[in-house]
């Protein structure tokens, strides 16, 4: 029998040498203190094993057979509620069965208390069988885990010391329902003519005389949006409207049912307005909902909502880079099998230069997207469950201490490498499933080769969850505003790097320092352009006048050129990210020395080809806009 995880040596690699299990392990598990939990790494792992083995089993022989299927069989509505496709309900049927939706949930909540990590590693499995299957299983135990979290997080979760459990958490019932899989729930954000200007949402909260609240408004684009739990991010305070940014502090998060359960029949309290016909996603339901004077539960503190917010799009973001991880192994293997097979002028075409060349630098790409995915999966997922220890474990003040200290590492590691980690994988996704439709042919552009559908399923992922552009304007106002506020780091950064590209012993290491290097290199040439234009006497190449400088400057308006640069300054720094994973893994397995040679030797080129082009162009643009807008404040006044 066919098996996604038994196939894929580089996905066992991390399971059973690339991570580093202990500390999930020990913060899952209470510090080993949780009853009827693991007493070791170990005990552990070898139960995280049988999960994969059995969910890559069920990918591979019960959804990935039925992937035209899936592709076929479009939800659709019928007095006003979505019905889903037979195909889809019964592979859900065999996913309740395994209890998957309870995978992370803490036992004493019904769960099986695994690792956010592995129900990541299962969407990467789910996706490479069908991207629709895997974004809707995502959104029930994902939304769960949301629902407690933010319980946590607004202190209504109560909890005992001994032995270590929650007792009593505020949303039990949502996360029950999803766990039990007789519900899921979905992320409301966005709206018409409000995507990625969240400050731009209009949907309302409304508080009543008694206390209570309701939502009114419409969202779209929702996915799995016709089940019952809905997070709604809504607005409850009014903002300067002249300050666009200023509307992120006006928004409160919500939990909303959209409908409740009255004598075992439904009673809809909102209103799903239709289903999107879609390029790709085709079994999975994306909805437009809305609401009116439904009543919602706040979350937290009013005010609050875009903090909350970004817990689910932080967990969502490396999500969808699993997500995109599968869709590349799905595209990457139809290629190599049918380049294997494909005769032409006299040897198969996988033997071709120009066809290998390709497949080997999907197999790169595939390798580097699993890289980052875990880097960012292990960090986020520990800052998170440290946070809870924190909140609720009793720890001597040197263990407390030193957790603090950890918990803050982890966040910003997991702050630095999300969005690479979204924009790479949607931007690579996207192109390692157009190249294995070059690679087919002819019958890659046909519907009977399933090459075609992975390419449709793929182009979501540079748009959803953020689009590539917002998360490459996140890497570069972190960067940037990063290296101004700690210059004396940023130096030491760059020095470090320097010697490294000149004097390490390896030149594979003086080769990763390099691309380092001109990370560096590109950070500074751009503060420093920034600086010059806003403050004409500061000298360009000293950093240690930014930070007076800084203080000077609008990043919504003085960043322009950055802002121009943003995706070109992401691939850069991505590469030099991935090159230094790649580098502390081949220094633990010689084995990934391979793997590291392959990913330096694109990088290179690709890094110089940004770096000219962010040091040598962009100014005839950013002239011939600011004309524009010149212009339009004249005919305006």
């Amino acid at each position: 029998m066919a098996n996604f995880y038994d196939d894929n040596d580089d996905l066992q690699w991390y399971v059973q040498h690339g991570l580093d299990w202990e500390p999930v392990v020990r913060l899952t598990e209470y510090d080993y203190k949780a009853q009827d939990g693991f007493r070791t790494k170990e005990e552990a792992l070898e139960v995280y094993t049988d999960v994969l083995k059995l969910v890559g089993e069920y990918c591979a022989d019960a959804i990935a057979p039925r992937w035209a299927e899936l592709d076929a069989a479009h939800p659709h509505m019928e007095d006003g509620q979505v019905i889903e496709p037979a195909v889809t309900r019964e592979i859900f049927e065999g996913i309740n069965d395994m209890g998957l939706h309870a995978l992370c949930l803490p036992r004493e909540l019904g769960g099986m208390n695994a690792p956010l990590l592995l129900l990541q590693m299962n969407n990467e499995m789910f996706a490479r069988a069908d991207v629709s299957t895997c974004t809707h299983v995502g959104f029930h135990g994902g939304m769960a885990l949301a629902a407690l979290m933010y319980s946590v997080m607004e202190g209504t979760t109560e909890f005992q010391q001994d032995p270590p459990a929650i007792t009593k958490t505020r949303f039990s019932e949502c996360i029950q329902e999803i766990a039990a899989g007789e519900a899921w729930g979905s992320m409301d954000i966005t709206e018409p003519g409000a995507g990625s200007d969240m400050a731009a949402l209009r949907c309302k909260g409304d508080q009543l005389p008694d206390g209570s609240w309701v939502v009114s408004g419409q969202k779209i684009f929702i996915t799995s949006g016709h089940g019952r739990w809905h997070f709604v991010i809504a607005r409850t305070e009014e903002t300067d409207a002249a300050d666009a940014f200023a509307g992120l502090k006006g928004l409160s998060m919500f939990l909303v049912p959209a409908y409740e359960i009255v004598d075992g029949e439904k009673r809809w309290l909102a209103t799903i307005d239709g289903t999107e016909v879609k390029l790709g996603h085709n079994a999975s339901a994306t909805v437009s909902i809305s609401y009116e004077d439904t009543p919602a539960e706040l979350i937290g503190e009013r005010g609050q909502g875009f903090k909350y917010m970004l817990l689910l799009m932080n967990n969502a973001r490396v999500g969808v880079g699993f997500e995109a991880l599968g869709a590349m192994e799905a595209s990457y293997r139809a290629a190599v099998d049918y380049a294997a097979e494909r005769p032409s002028m006299g040897k198969t075409i996988d033997r071709h230069e120009m066809i290998a060349d390709m497949l080997e630098e999907m197999r790169t790409d595939l390798q580097a997207t699993r890289a980052l995915a875990m880097e960012a999966g292990w960090n986020e997922e520990l800052s998170q469950k440290a946070r809870i220890a924190l909140k609720h474990l009793t720890m001597s003040d040197e263990e407390r201490d030193k957790l603090v200290a950890d918990e803050r590492r982890w966040a910003r590691r997991s702050r630095e490498l999300t969005p690479m980690l979204k924009w790479f994988a949607g931007e690579k996704a996207v192109e390692v499933g157009r190249k294995s439709i070059q690679i087919h042919g002819g019958s890659g552009y046909i519907k009977e080769y399933r090459v075609e559908k992975i390419f449709r399923d793929a182009m979501v992922f540079p748009i959803y969850e953020g689009t590539s552009q917002i998360q490459a304007l996140m890497v570069m106002k972190d960067t940037l505003m990063g290296a101004v506020k700690r210059p004396k780091a940023f130096v030491a950064a760059t020095a470090q790097a320097r010697w490294r590209s000149l004097r390490a012993r390896d030149p594979l290491e003086r080769r990763v320092a390099a691309l380092r290097l001109r990370a560096q290199q590109t950070i500074q040439f751009l503060i420093s352009r920034l600086a010059a234009t806003k403050l004409k006497e500061l000298p360009l190449t000293d950093p240690g006048a930014w930070s007076g400088a800084m203080q000077q400057w609008d990043p919504k308006r003085d960043f322009a050129l950055a802002m121009l640069h943003a995706e070109r300054l992401t691939s850069i720094l991505t590469d030099a990210a991935v090159a230094a994973i790649l580098w502390d893994q081949q220094r633990k397995d010689p084995a990934r020395r391979d793997l590291l040679e392959r990913w330096v030797e694109r990088a290179e080129p690709r890094g110089r080809y940004h770096h000219d082009v962010i040091t040598t162009t962009g100014l005839r643009l950013l002239k011939k806009l600011n004309d524009a807008e010149h212009s339009e404040r004249q005919a305006a006044k």
